[in-house]
């Protein structure tokens, strides 16, 4: 007697798969693997620039990209390398050096919040017309470009600097701005901050800085390289005048008791 043959249990039914099909598939699953890692990457680098900024609050920065660039010119340079650099807190830098930086690079530093829309405007403008300028960029986007990237004119970077100014004026807040740009803006040749800067070229600490001398500095730092603290040229001194009668016309140091 014939066996009878169950084709729904036969392989014969089995659905064919195409072998195109199969190697269809596999990528996907392959593909939102790597989407998931780029996405944990993006997202470790994320809190840790949170962090970076939350640390940076409390901690001094005792070394920034800035420094590491100048070091590295220097070495390829054969010069020396060595870093000038003293943390002092606010507390111990005259309140001439805080209110002479703001005269110079940014009057409205206590009332933005990290950026001057108004100045960017008009350097566009001028910009375009060919003019050549000085730079809107306030202290706390300088802060934020020395201490979290590197010297660049990208877009990128300029992005880049306007998340780390946000962050910190949201998590810093002004006086922990100003006095980290006091102690990381570069002062001369492998010379940082105002502290070391008074005690090269002056032979006292900040805290025992004049008004001309405070002055003097904030007159240096659109270019610390070529502009002499020690030696100052006829320009720095004219700019250096200008820098004392802004400080005067913004009230003196009383300015400074809102920061």
């Amino acid at each position: 007697m014939a066996k009878r043959v169950d084709f729904k249990n036969t392989k014969l039914n089995t659905p064919r798969t195409n072998k195109f099909d199969r190697l269809n598939k596999a990528p996907k699953k392959g593909k939102k693997s790597i989407l998931r890692t780029i996405g944990r990457i993006f997202l470790y680098i994320w809190i840790s620039t949170i962090i970076a900024v939350v640390v940076y609050k409390f901690v001094p920065v005792y070394f920034t990209p800035t420094m590491a660039s100048r070091k590295i010119e220097a070495i390829q340079k054969g010069e020396s390398s060595q870093i000038y650099s003293q943390w002092s807190s606010i507390d111990e830098i005259d309140r001439n050096c805080a209110l002479a930086v703001i005269a110079s690079e940014d009057q409205l530093f206590l009332e933005h919040s990290g950026f001057d829309f108004d100045a960017m405007t008009t350097a566009i403008v001028k910009n375009q017309k060919g003019k050549r300028i000085k730079g809107a960029s306030t202290i706390s986007q300088q802060v934020a470009k020395n201490v979290f990237l590197w010297q660049d004119r990208s877009y990128f970077r300029k992005a880049l600097e306007a998340y780390f100014t946000v962050l910190i004026e949201l998590i810093w807040g002004k006086e922990r701005i100003l006095e980290v740009y006091l102690n990381v803006a570069e002062t001369g040749k492998m010379t940082f901050g105002v502290e070391e800067a008074c005690r090269r070229y002056y032979g006292h600490t900040a805290a025992e800085v004049s008004t001309t001398e405070a002055a003097r500095i904030a007159a240096c730092l659109p270019n610390p390289i070529r502009f002499s603290i020690k030696n100052p040229s006829s320009y720095v001194s004219k700019r250096t005048s200008f820098i004392k009668r802004q400080m005067s016309a913004l009230g003196g140091k009383k300015f400074l008791k809102n920061l």
